[in-house]
């Protein structure tokens, strides 16, 4: 055991370091010294251990009963010996007596009084850290990168260290040992859980929409005032999000509250962000007039609203189709997350495609989706039984099909409808281009 002459000193200097409150380290200590006791002593004795604050030393007392004859030396003690200790002391009396000798508690006991301690002192850190920061959980903290574990980045906050985890990193930055970081609160736990973070208490995250959302609080005033609010956000951490952004205040522009004088607002958060590009849009409580808003810079023709399905379509035209969509769908797919809404968007080429008969006669053969359905149409081809009654090698000319795969889908396309006479002469009929080039595609996108 470690001597007791210099533990008072040492008792103050952690309470003061560590922030423990003082009754419990001393608790600590008092549980680690029983403890050690018993294991020296044995289990059966009823043993007191108190700290004493005159003395600076842990005083350990041994409890015994009075008896005539003694049969157990670990409860009982002689009359005569307890005399000795209170010349009071009569039979059935429960006397004290103090051990003086707890220094040399052996290698085992000492051990685990050292592992009690620990383990009481890093609980009542723990209740510490989580009192700290209890009411600091959803908003921004700085730190500094200490190191990487596994790709989790360990980030000291002053008092205590944060998890960043892998997924909460935006993949376009890389931070290296002694960088400085800003990050969500994003999780404030008490006790151990099990998982990768089990003896992690703080928790952070610069991917969730959270992070985005409170670094436009800190940059723009009449958000943190109330006067503007935002009404949502959606990101692809690194890429690019949205946020929906109103005011309660006629006279205050929140797109332009948002951006502030010549876009230094946004830029600052763009900036922290490592460039991802934000999108700001006017937030309506009209679905129609909210897309439109939503899938800027796109223009939209027009929006039909289905509210059993929570689904929006919206029809832009020809030229305004992949930017509707985004690359690789992006922009579609974050304005559905914004709205909340499912939206499936189409070329006004391809909605009128879909309000012509002959055209959903195609799109009802196996194997014929809004996509080859529009080659046909482009290739002349306008109905399932047009597509059945042509000539297979005209077929493949016009579409560039292999053969084998338009045979089959001829033969589908018979069983949908059967081929009707045309009155189009064999002249009439679409001939095959010497183009290697397709025909024109259009497209279309839902989320």
């Amino acid at each position: 055991m470690v001597g007791t002459e210099n533990l008072k000193r040492i008792v103050d200097q952690i309470c003061r370091d560590k922030g423990i409150d003082r009754a419990l380290l001393i608790d600590a200590i008092e549980e680690a010294v029983r403890s050690a006791v018993r294991k020296k002593y044995g289990s059966r004795r009823e043993i007191e251990v108190q700290f004493s604050e005159d003395l600076g030393e842990v005083e350990v007392f041994q409890y015994r009963t009075v008896v005539e004859d003694v049969y157990d030396e670990e409860t009982e003690i002689s009359l005569e010996d307890a005399h000795r200790l209170d010349p009071d002391a009569e039979i059935d009396d429960d006397i004290g007596e103090k051990l003086d000798n707890i220094a040399d508690l052996g290698r085992i006991a000492a051990q685990s009084a050292k592992q009690v301690i620990i383990h009481r002192m890093r609980d009542a850190e723990r209740d510490v850290i989580y009192e700290m920061y209890r009411d600091r959980e959803g908003s921004i903290v700085n730190g500094i990168v200490q190191r990487f574990e596994r790709g989790d980045m360990v980030v000291n906050l002053g008092r205590t260290d944060a998890i960043l985890p892998r997924e909460g990193q935006i993949p376009k930055r890389s931070y290296k040992q002694g960088d400085r970081i800003r990050a969500y609160l994003l999780e404030v736990r008490r006790d151990n859980r099990e998982g990768r973070f089990r003896d992690a208490q703080l928790i952070l995250s610069r991917t969730c929409n959270e992070f985005l959302i409170k670094l436009f609080e800190m940059e723009v005033p009449e958000i943190a005032e109330g006067i503007v609010k935002i009404m949502g956000a959606s990101r692809e951490p690194g890429f690019r999000a949205k946020i929906a952004v109103s005011s309660i205040e006629s006279d205050v522009d929140p797109v332009g509250a948002c951006v502030g004088l010549k876009g230094s607002r946004v830029q600052n958060v763009v900036q922290e962000l490592q460039g991802e590009r934000i999108d700001i849009v006017p937030w309506s409580p009209d679905p129609a007039k909210y897309v439109y808003n939503a899938l800027a810079p796109a223009e939209v023709s027009m929006v039909i609203i289905d509210d059993d399905r929570k689904a929006l379509l919206v029809v832009v035209p020809d030229d305004q189709l992949s930017l509707a969509i985004g690359r690789q769908g992006q922009n579609v797919r974050l304005a559905s997350r914004l709205t909340g809404w499912k939206i499936d968007v189409k070329s006004e080429s391809r909605y009128a495609n879909l309000e012509n008969s002959g055209y959903q006669s195609q799109l009802e053969v196996e194997g014929v989706d809004e996509g080859l359905a529009d080659r046909l149409v482009a290739a002349g081809i306008k109905t399932a039984g047009q597509l059945a009654g042509m000539a297979t090698e005209q077929l493949t000319a016009l579409v560039r099909m292999d053969p084998e795969k338009a045979r089959n889908l001829q033969q589908l396309a018979a069983l949908v409808e059967s081929p009707q006479p045309t009155t189009d002469s064999p002249a009439d009929l679409p001939q095959p281009s010497v183009s290697d080039d397709r025909p024109g595609e259009t497209g279309d996108a839902s989320t």
